[in-house]
Formats: structure tokens, sequence, C-alpha cells
């Protein structure tokens, strides 16, 4: 069994003296995994100070310096790909295949688009007689969840390091495996001290992080419920924010659209990762007439998916992260089936592998709008089906929970589901199947956030404007 008992703080490894721990589980056997050992407000003290010392020199050296270490991270932990796709499976539940290309070569990718901006984006620009400078803010707290580590990681760390700032990061102790080797890869890296610092921890030490003096900025990836938490911490001291929490997701499909490539792409969004994704498709919105249709074509998608050990290349859909997280989905199917809605596959006694956290991907059908499945982030592999009768409705019904993340939409042409799209409050909408753009701002409306990920929007949420006004118009 591993044993994770280092901070990294002013570019070298700092043991953990050995106080509180946690124990992770193997997501597919069950067996003990991984000690982690939890660190103090002490520890946070140290990171942030070194973060600070780090800061002036970091910002001085420019984004053309700042790139190119970006770069040697991405080519460091490329070189342990197929050990960090891995320990994601193994920890969160993944399936291999899914892993390496989605968990790992994708933040890989982040890393060097992000190096890239140092030659596109405009740190200067000229209104008028001004000339407005973007600043660095400072240092940052970057928290981070478990159900995609690196990539989390990697959202926050690659644009704040571009911008300027120094980072001190909390990653959730439940997936530790991807930080060691984040920390060999800035070792490798030459990565100046101080710049990133690395501070394992719970609840206790998030919380020393965001409230602490010296922290300009919190960057913040979890629950909405947490996310709430942090962001009323942080408003004490008027710290700058960026927030992606929950969401409720819908794809609205509407008259006309293709049913069949609808409902593949839906339960493929729905259920990959076990549904531990934030921005996964949870429910699906479609006319009443094509109910029954729909019914049949879903039961056929999920009965049609592997599930079983994440290392089997053949398997599609893995176990959930642990045993804690499998009664959380658990008690929302419970409370679904005790209401009496239509299951359409799976449910709380379909079979499942006899060890793991396993929950088989279950898909309800005529499920109320004010229930709570239909309301609240379930975060595993559950989808809600609900019914509309005419296109406004479908709309509300999109529009109806406090989220507003993803959603996509389905028609029988382009311009028809963009005139829906633009009614949906929801930060990303794929329209009739297009792909993820990584360049494209990522990011939610209402309880799913605050700011934006991705591309130039992502360099901005660590940036902040200064404006000198000039006696003569600025060239």
């Amino acid at each position: 069994m591993q044993s994770f008992s280092e901070h990294y703080i002013n570019g070298a490894r700092q043991r953990i003296l050995e106080r509180e721990s946690v124990c992770i589980y193997d997501s597919t056997t069950e067996a003990p995994l991984a000690t982690v050992f939890l660190g103090n407000r002490d520890d946070v003290d140290a990171a942030v100070q070194a973060a600070e010392r780090a800061q002036p020199a970091w910002q001085a050296l420019g984004p053309d310096k700042r790139a190119p270490y970006l770069l040697a991270i991405a080519d460091a932990l490329e070189i342990c790909a197929a050990e960090l796709a891995h320990d994601v499976s193994r920890e969160v539940g993944m399936p291999i295949k899914l892993s390496r290309r989605i968990q790992v070569d994708a933040p890989i990718a982040a890393w060097r688009a992000t190096a890239t901006l140092a030659d596109t984006f405009q740190f200067t620009r000229v209104v008028g007689n001004s000339r407005v400078t973007l600043t660095p803010v400072g240092v940052v707290a970057a928290i981070t969840p478990w159900n995609y580590p690196l990539h989390q990681i990697t959202a926050k760390l690659a644009p704040a390091l571009l911008a300027g700032c120094t980072v001190v990061l909390k990653p959730s102790e439940l997936a530790p495996a991807v930080t060691q080797r984040l920390i060999a890869a800035c070792e490798q890296a030459s990565l100046p001290p101080g710049v990133l610092n690395i501070v394992q921890g719970d609840a206790t030490v998030g919380q020393a992080l965001v409230t602490h003096a010296n922290v300009q900025m919190v960057s913040f990836t979890g629950s909405t419920a947490v996310g709430c938490q942090v962001a009323s911490k942080a408003a004490e001291r008027m710290k700058r924010l960026s927030m992606e929490l929950g969401g409720k997701s819908a794809a609205l499909v509407l008259p006309g659209a293709d049913l069949a490539r609808a409902i593949k792409a839906t339960v493929g969004s729905c259920f990959l990762n076990s549904g531990q994704t934030c921005s996964a498709i949870t429910r699906l919105i479609v006319a009443r007439q094509d109910y029954a249709l729909c019914r049949e074509l879903l039961a056929q998608a999920a009965n049609a998916l592997t599930l079983g050990d994440p290392a089997d290349s053949n398997t599609r859909v893995g176990p959930l992260l642990c045993a804690k997280q499998r009664e959380r989905v658990h008690a929302y199917m419970a409370e679904a089936e005790q209401l009496g809605v239509d299951l359409i596959a799976g449910g709380m006694d379909a079979p499942v592998p006899a060890t793991g956290f396993f929950v088989a991907p279950t898909i309800y059908g005529n499920v109320a709008a004010n229930s709570r499945l239909a309301q609240e982030e379930v975060f595993g592999p559950v989808l809600a089906v609900q019914c509309y009768d005419n296109v406004q409705e479908a709309i509300a019904l999109a529009n109806g929970t406090q989220y507003g993340l993803a959603a996509a939409v389905w028609a029988a042409d382009t311009d028809t589901a963009e005139t829906v799209a633009n009614s949906l409050r929801a930060g990303q909408v794929d329209i009739n199947g297009a792909r993820f753009n990584p360049a494209a701002p990522f990011g939610g409306f209402g309880l799913s956030g605050l700011g934006r990920e991705g591309g130039d929007y992502g360099l901005d949420e660590f940036l902040e404007p200064r404006s000198v006004q000039l006696p003569e118009p600025a060239y």
C-alpha cells in the first residue's frame, strides 16, 4: 500500500508529520490502496509565504519566459502518461482507455495549448489615451476535486502560471497519485522555488487557504454546497473568485431531430466516468409523442454498456470512487423508485460485480420536474427523462433548475437548434453532437459557478486590468 506523506513547498518535498491521515481504496477491488497524510494551517502558511516570495520574480520574467516551463511540465507528464492513466483508473474508476485519452492526454495538451497563449494573448492593450496592462492577481489558492484530478489541476495551474501568478494547490486527498507525479514533473522542469506549492489536506487545509490574508484569489472546483461556503469566506476579504461547481445539464430533443443520435450521445455523456462529471448530461427532455420510441432506444443503449473492471479494455462503465459515493447515488435511486418513476434500465436491483463500488447504468422515465432527481446533482450513472408538449415547455424544463453548466440541443436543422440554444441559461451548449472545444469558455450560470476556464477566457481569470491614462493618445 502506498503512502503519500509529502508536501511540495518552496521547491522542495517536505515530509508531513504523521498526524491525521485518510485511507483510500481501490475503486474496483475495495482493497486499501493508499494512506494520505494531511497537512495543517502551519503548512498552508509556509506555502503561502513561499508563493509570496516567489511572485515578484516570476511576474518579472514575462509570459514568453514563463511559457517554456509549461511546455517542460507537459513533456515530463507525457513520459509517465501510462502510469497516470493507471493511477486514475484505480482511484476514480474510469476505464483505462478513456482514462488515458481524457484524464491524461487532454490535460497534457492543455498545458501546451496554454503555453502558446504567450504569443497570441494581448497582455497590453490600448483604449484611446489609455494603456491597459493585464497584471497577475498575485498568490492564488487552487482547490481541485477528485473526479478529473489532472484535468482540473491543469485548468487552474497552467493559466495561473502563464499569467504570472504563484500558486498554492490543495488537490483532493481522495485522488493523490496525480499530485505526486506533478511534483516530479515540476522538478524535472526546474520550476523556480515557490512558484507552485502543493499542500496535501482535507477541508481544514482548504479553509486555511481560503481565509489566508495573503492569498489574493481562490480558484475552486467542487460541489455547489462547498463552493458557496468558500465564496462566503473569500468575500470577507474581497478575494477574487473563480468557481466551477455542479450541474444538472439537459439534452433537449426537438421534434424532427435524429432521436437515435441524440440518445447515443446523451447516454455517452451521462455515463462517462460513471456519471462522476459535473457537466454530464443527466436529463433528457423529449416530446411526449416520442417517449415510447425513446424508451426503447434508451434501454438498448444502456443494456449494451459493459460494466466492469476499468483495467479491462472492453469495459465502458467502471465503479464509483468509494463506498460513500455509492451510498449517495443509491439514496437518490431509492427515493426515485419509491415515487414510482418508470424504470427503463438498471435500478437498485440490477446486477453488478460482487466487489467494487459499482452502480448499474440507470435510466428513469416520467421524472417529475420538481423531484430531487430532476433538480439535484446525483454524480452517478443515473439519467432522468422528462417529457414536454411544446417547445416553450421544453425550454422551461431545461432552464428549470438552479444550475446552468451545460446543455445540448438536437433539432432537424442547425438554425432551429441555435435559436433554442440561445434561450438556455447554460455556460456551454452543444448543437447536434458538436465536439467539445477546449479553447472556448467553460463555466456556468447560477449555482454552477462564477468565471470561466479554457483558452483566453481562462487566462483572463488570473489577470487584473490596470489602465494608465496618458497625456497623448497611446500607440
